[in-house]
C-alpha cells in the first residue's frame, strides 16, 4: 500500500512539474509575457515623457503669463504695444506666423 502512494505522489509530482516548465501558464510563457511587457514599456517611454512635458507645459501656462507671452509670440506673432516689429525679406524663421506671411507676399495668395 506504502508503495502505491508513493507511486502515486511521484506522478503528480512529475505532472505537476510538466505543467510548471512545459504548460499552460507555465515558466516559458511567463517569461514570453515578461519580454513583451518590457517591449511595450520600452515603446510607452517616449508617450509617458511627451505626456510628462505637456502637463508640465499645462501648469506653466495656467499659472505663469511668460509663458502665455512667449506662446502668443511665437505662435501668432504679436508684438507689445512698446515694441516695434521689423519685417526683413529673405530671412525665414521656422514654425512661425512670419513665415506663412512671407509665403503668401510672395505668392500672392492669402493664407486661411
Amino acid at each position: 500500500m506504502l508503495k502505491w502512494l508513493a507511486i502515486a505522489l511521484a506522478l503528480l509530482l512529475a505532472l505537476l512539474q510538466y505543467r510548471l516548465w512545459l504548460g499552460d501558464g507555465g515558466i516559458h510563457e511567463l517569461r514570453e509575457i515578461r519580454e513583451r511587457v518590457a517591449m511595450l514599456d520600452a515603446a510607452n517611454k517616449p508617450l509617458r515623457d511627451r505626456n510628462e512635458r505637456l502637463a508640465a507645459e499645462v501648469v506653466d501656462l495656467k499659472t505663469g503669463l511668460d509663458a502665455i507671452e512667449e506662446r502668443a509670440r511665437s505662435d501668432i506673432g504679436m508684438v507689445r504695444t512698446d515694441e516695434q516689429f521689423y519685417w526683413v525679406p529673405g530671412v525665414v524663421i521656422e514654425g512661425s506666423v512670419g513665415q506663412a506671411a512671407a509665403s503668401s507676399a510672395r505668392t500672392g495668395v492669402p493664407n486661411e
